[in-house]
């Protein structure tokens, strides 16, 4: 799976129709990840791929890396460099 699907749910949570996503990618780099707009991101992600974060799941995601990580874990398979 392309990691197209991803980026766009960064996008549209974010509201940056120019972010570009990679797996060093963490909060402290993006306008607005907060601990508010993280849960929205969560629950987008859960909603775009059909599945749930565990408590600690979503509290270790703090870079695209890690949540690439966890949907690996869960079956859906995305490629990023």
């Amino acid at each position: 799976m392309s990691l197209d699907r991803l980026q766009s749910i960064f996008r549209d949570v974010f509201r940056d129709d120019t972010l570009v996503i990679h797996r060093d990618l963490t909060a402290k780099d993006v306008k607005g990840w907060d601990s508010f707009n993280h849960i929205n991101l969560i629950v987008a992600i859960e909603d775009a791929y059909g599945v749930t974060f565990r408590t600690d799941e979503m509290a270790g995601a703090a870079a695209v890396g890690n949540l690439v990580d966890v949907l690996r874990s869960k079956g859906i398979a995305i490629a990023i460099d």
